[in-house]
């Protein structure tokens, strides 16, 4: 009985929130139970509107641009039909304060309107205490005032009665667009806030921000810069600097009007050397949806390059911001052909007191785009000018053996295996891949000039088979080389290009090439900027073949270490830029290897380095490079190059044995073979056939490159 009495005396005290009390505490305890409370309703959180802080609107002089009742019934039935809305002017009878309350209107037939109200702000307004002023609409621009007169109101609508006569007040210098989901990040000397875009116009936007919880606004200095960053939750429409107009704090949000510091952006280094700019008739059309309005918008263009476009804008009512990043435009041709680009305004100019020049910079484009654009704007210039078009394969054929590009000691080398090159070079002109890309000059299906590049490494493409035969009194030669100079000029900003560096390979004997490539690098002077490496060229037949390396000598895959100490050989022997533009080691770009994308085109491109050593010390690195037959004539992107890193350790019997080894994945009887350092061939006599320069531009120094031509052959990039 006592245990039983015990554990009812310990449930009570858990149970009853009594247990244990003092008797003044149980007395509180009784008037809180008999005192209810009531929950705050959710309607009782939502605040009022803000107040309207601009009287002055509303009092403006109305004698002016009166609007009859017809066009008004006109526009009001005009926002129904596009979901908009009206607003709604009210007034508090005691403090004489203003707001405005959102209300949709139903379609209007005749002089009564009833109008829906939309705003969240209704359930926290008691609607008898305000007076009913009038009705606003507003286009960014301009506000209607309408004078109408109430019938009734309640908390789900209202009815007005229209007048004869509205007034339009309140014109903008420029149109404001209102915004809807756009992020706005606001940065100023360690000073934080987030919030959203409210309105904007070509001049500047308005923002309603809130302090980061480790910021106060007491820390913003609105006499001083601040960095904007506009964006949704994928990427970013606006980034720079700005300048504070005005500000008005709402409670614990700040409303903040800026406007960009400078009406122009430098996008990229200033090039000395551009692509002409064109106008073209018809001229293309521009289609975006505007990243910061959410609406389809259309612009005509008055001039375009490979770089770029510009559009004229009317002065007060432009929707292009200087900084705006456009990320998915179309330029459409004729309203047939379509290129999608991503695109940045970069000025905005005012051509007179009606119109706006604005400029805008293609940020990226897919290869294949950029080879059509090119192809337009070229053929423009001159009609027999051809980027990447497809191409009769007899006639391809015909001009490389009249041209002499193929002569007879490269044809015995190539024609054992000539069905295997018809195969190739018939997918790389007639299926024009993304790793590949031809300039021809041609007239009536006859080619006189060629050039061509492919993406040889992860961020390299290789200039060759440049041939040309005489045209009248054309220089087919030099026009292709030009062609290719000016797609280069541009393309290189593209990202999706792919490309850091340009290379090419060329007889040190060939007085041509020696002159276009090599005399740049010796201008220059800058082994980063431009390098020149000599290769001793041998076409193996692994006589060796079968034989085993001495003792203490080894051949396996290079490790990290290796590719360090052959970087370090290198940097002392060249200082040039062929192993970053090979770029051994290093990982890929994250959208998938170039051996991938090969693959995925049906093509073949591998590469993999071979660390020699005696007895774990370095020797030579030996990297094989696969492709398909005839993908370079010369075969040069299928041998194997050999970066001797020390000659003075590594004889020739022992190296020859190594080579051996490696050629076994090559469906060649003769592989090519290329030595580096030449000395390392004279000093072992290795009966090598020919010599080869490596010539290899960083892509940053491309237009001192286009310079260098201009001034040395007198080639006009017009």
């Amino acid at each position: 009985m006592n245990r039983s009495a015990e554990s009812i005396s310990e449930r009570e005290m858990i149970i009853s929130p009594e247990a244990g009390l003092t008797k003044q505490e149980k007395a509180a305890l009784l008037i809180k139970k008999e005192t209810p409370v009531e929950p705050v309703s959710a309607n009782k959180n939502v605040l009022p509107p803000p107040l309207f802080q601009h009287q002055d609107l509303t009092h403006a002089d109305t004698s002016n641009n009166p609007m009859d009742q017809e066009a008004l019934i006109n526009i009001l039935n005009y926002i129904h039909f596009t979901d908009g809305h009206i607003l709604v002017h009210l007034r508090h009878s005691r403090y004489q304060d203003s707001i405005f309350i959102k209300a949709c209107p139903e379609p209007c037939l005749g002089r009564e309107l009833v109008c829906r109200w939309s705003d969240k702000h209704i359930p926290s307004l008691d609607l008898d205490k305000y007076e009913f002023q009038h009705f606003v609409i507003g286009n960014g621009q301009s506000m209607t005032i309408v004078p109408a007169v109430l019938k009734e109101i309640t908390s789900e609508y209202l009815k007005i009665q229209l007048p004869d006569t509205s007034h339009i007040v309140g014109k903008r210098r420029a149109k404001r667009y209102d915004c809807h989901d756009v992020g706005v990040t606001m940065v100023q000397n360690g000073f934080l806030a987030n919030g959203e875009l409210v309105d904007f116009s070509p001049g500047g936007f308005r923002i309603k921000v809130r302090p980061d919880l480790s910021s106060s606004f007491h820390w913003f200095n609105p006499d001083e810069p601040v960095n904007i960053s506009l964006h949704d939750h994928r990427r970013a429409f606006f980034s720079g600097t700005c300048l504070c107009v005005r500000q008005k704090l709402d409670f614990q949000d700040k409303e903040i009007v800026l406007e960009p510091a400078n009406d122009c952006i430098k996008r990229f280094k200033p090039n000395a050397t551009r692509n002409p700019r064109q106008h073209l008739v018809p001229s293309p059309t521009l289609i975006f949806d505007h990243p910061l309005m959410k609406k389809r918008v259309q612009l005509g263009v008055s001039d375009i390059s490979t770089s770029g476009f510009s559009v004229y804008e009317k002065a007060d009512d432009g929707i292009l911001l200087p900084g705006m990043i456009i990320p998915d435009m179309v330029i459409a041709f004729a309203g047939s052909l379509k290129m999608n680009c991503h695109a940045q305004v970069i000025y905005r100019v005012k051509e007179d007191e009606n119109w706006v020049r604005c400029g805008l910079a293609i940020l990226d484009m897919d290869i294949d785009t950029y080879s059509r654009l090119t192809h337009i704007l070229t053929s423009a210039l001159d009609s027999y000018a051809n980027v990447s078009a497809e191409i009769d394969m007899d006639a391809l054929w015909e001009f490389f053996f009249d041209s002499s590009f193929i002569y007879p000691k490269k044809y015995g080398l190539i024609q054992s295996h000539r069905e295997d090159f018809k195969e190739t070079y018939k997918k790389l002109y007639q299926e024009n891949p993304e790793i590949a890309r031809h300039f021809t000059y041609q007239k009536n299906g006859r080619i006189y000039g060629h050039i061509s590049m492919v993406r040889a490494y992860d961020k390299a493409w290789m200039i060759h088979h440049h041939a040309a035969l005489i045209m009248e009194n054309k220089r087919a030669g030099f026009i292709v080389l030009k062609q290719i100079m000016h797609y280069l000029n541009d393309m290189h900003r593209l990202p999706s290009a792919k490309i850091d560096y340009v290379m090419s390979y060329f007889r040190p004997e060939n007085k041509f090439p020696d002159r276009v490539f090599g005399g740049f690098a010796r201008t220059l002077d800058n082994p980063k900027g431009c390098s020149v490496d000599t290769f001793a060229y041998l076409p193996y037949t692994s006589l060796s073949l079968g034989a085993r390396l001495p003792d203490g000598w080894t051949l396996r895959e290079c490790s990290a270490l290796d590719l360090w100490e052959l970087n370090r050989f290198y940097n002392h022997s060249s200082g040039g830029l062929l192993l970053d533009a090979m770029a051994l080691g290093k990982e890929d770009s994250g959208d998938g290897s170039l051996e991938d994308v090969y693959e995925r085109l049906g093509f073949l491109r591998k590469q993999k380095a071979y660390a020699l050593t005696s007895r774990g010390i370095l020797t030579a690195v030996l990297i094989v490079n696969q492709s398909d037959l005839g993908f370079n004539l010369s075969e040069l992107l299928n041998s194997i190059k050999i970066l001797v890193t020390n000659p003075e350790a590594l004889p020739w019997n022992v190296l020859s044995i190594a080579i051996s080894r490696l050629t076994g994945v090559y469906p060649m009887d003769r592989v090519p073979v290329l030595f580096y350092p030449f000395d390392y061939v004279k000093i072992e006599e290795v009966p090598y056939e020919k010599q080869y320069q490596a010539w290899v531009l960083n892509v940053r120094y491309g237009n001192e490159y286009m310079e260098y031509m201009q001034k040395k052959f007198r080639i006009v990039y017009k």
